[in-house]
């Protein structure tokens, strides 16, 4: 280790614990560099010329919004850019309900890191302290400092992924929506050694937006900056909003359920039943979970075997094949001829929906149409994006991933504990409080 570094390694420390974060990269999604700097440039001219109008006459708003960029496929995956540090540089981040840690690769010197679009983070010596409380949310119980004046940190995700670090305080560039601009003093991992799992994303760092202390939206509403609400629209033509704070939906519009007790960790319904077709399927008790981390959406293995059955009972007498030479996702299907769209085959599939009985009124039904759970692939086959979670690691969890939230405005109310969503144009950032596109 070099004399400029800036930490004592953590050397052999504990994993802090297992984090939901399974998304399935598709054999397409390697080579896009170019194309994903293109498609950056030109959301940001259109998210520019939605927001100018704000800017001349702005809305009084505790909110912040900020464009996502990627897709489902081919690229596999959504991202936010996020402004960090002074002077101000940007990072490219996953933005993953299902985890609490924000972190970036950091040059401390960096052990192993993996490729990312920017250089890696310059770290400053403004260390988070071990006894600090958001360093004591990441170690269980009577977890002992090596090193008092800092904080290590290792997270491990459930594709075999894993980040080792220390925690510091650095300065974020926020716009807020009433014009206003802020620079909160936040704290994230400066990772020094990372390992790529499964779904490796060729990214500068994680965005933690989970309901633990370290998340970002809970670091800003500790300071005063928004409420404890975050929330995402992703659009089925990629891109998209990520918003913190509770002023760019009309409450009452929304569907709501209650955030499962017993499942703090994570941003959950608590249990569901499968409908399928607007019929029950006696698949019920379902422990579900939100995660944007996820590309995919995933259902344990007995009820995905029953998904899978009532499915392809469904598709008899229709003119579609399963395949065997189409490698994109473990089960597609072709036509007669090549499919270019979800519209030339979703006559063929029905609508599923969990649905959640929330002890408030009726039950909250979370629809899934086609077009969010198929994607069409390179080789014009038609691929299922529910996969069975038992085989990806997940045990007895199921899991609705980004595919099933397109085209849907989903919130995660931390101050009612609640999780809400409505359809939703995710094409257009909202440009007034209240408003649902």
């Amino acid at each position: 280790m070099k004399e400029d570094n800036y930490f004592v390694s953590m050397g052999g420390g504990k994993i802090v614990g297992i984090l939901i974060f399974v998304v399935v990269v598709v054999s397409a999604a390697g080579g896009g560099g170019g194309e994903n700097h293109q498609q950056q440039q030109q959301q940001q001219q259109k998210w520019m010329s939605s927001t100018s109008a704000a800017a001349v006459n702005p809305v009084v708003s505790s909110s912040i919004v900020l464009p996502l960029y990627g897709n489902v496929y081919p690229l596999g995956y959504y991202y936010v850019q996020l402004n960090i540090g002074q002077p101000s540089r940007p990072f490219f981040l996953d933005p993953d309900t299902g985890s609490d840690l924000t972190w970036l690769q950091c040059d401390a010197p960096c052990v192993r890191c993996t490729t990312a679009p920017h250089p890696f983070y310059k770290p400053n010596n403004d260390l988070v302290p071990c006894k600090d409380p958001l360093c004591a949310s990441l170690h269980p119980a009577g977890y002992k400092c090596e090193s008092p004046e800092q904080c290590d940190y290792q997270v491990d995700y459930a594709d075999g992924g894993s980040s080792l670090g220390v925690l510091l305080n650095d300065v974020f560039h926020f716009n807020m929506t009433s014009g206003a601009r802020m620079i909160p003093r936040l704290s994230l991992g400066c990772g020094y050694d990372q390992l790529p799992g499964q779904s490796y994303h060729p990214l500068d760092g994680v965005l933690g937006l989970g309901r633990g202390k370290t998340s970002i939206v809970s670091q800003l509403h500790s300071k005063g900056v928004v409420q404890n609400v975050v929330g995402h629209c992703l659009s089925g033509r990629g891109g998209g909003f990520l918003f913190f704070g509770d002023e760019v939906y009309d409450s009452s519009r929304i569907v709501w359920t209650p955030m499962a007790h017993d499942r703090m960790k994570h941003y959950s319904a608590g249990s569901g039943e499968l409908i399928f077709g607007g019929k029950g399927t006696g698949l019920k008790n379902l422990f579900v979970v939100f995660d944007s981390g996820s590309s995919f959406s995933y259902l344990n293995a007995h009820t995905y075997e029953g998904f899978i059955s009532l499915l392809k009972k469904e598709l008899n007498g229709k003119p579609l094949r399963e395949t065997k030479d189409d490698y994109t996702l473990p089960l597609c299907w072709k036509g007669r001829r090549p499919f270019k769209t979800i519209n030339d085959v979703k006559k063929y599939f029905k609508q599923f929906a969990l649905s959640f009985g929330n002890g408030w009124k009726s039950k909250a039904h979370f629809e899934i149409p086609p077009e969010s759970y198929l994607i069409i692939s390179s080789k014009g086959s038609v691929c299922l994006g529910v996969l069975n979670g038992t085989e990806a690691g997940l045990q007895n969890v199921n899991l609705i991933g980004d595919i099933s939230m397109q085209d849907k405005m989903v919130i995660y109310d931390n101050e009612k504990q609640a999780i809400g969503w409505t359809s939703a144009n995710c094409d257009r950032p909202p440009k007034s409080s209240n408003m649902i596109m």
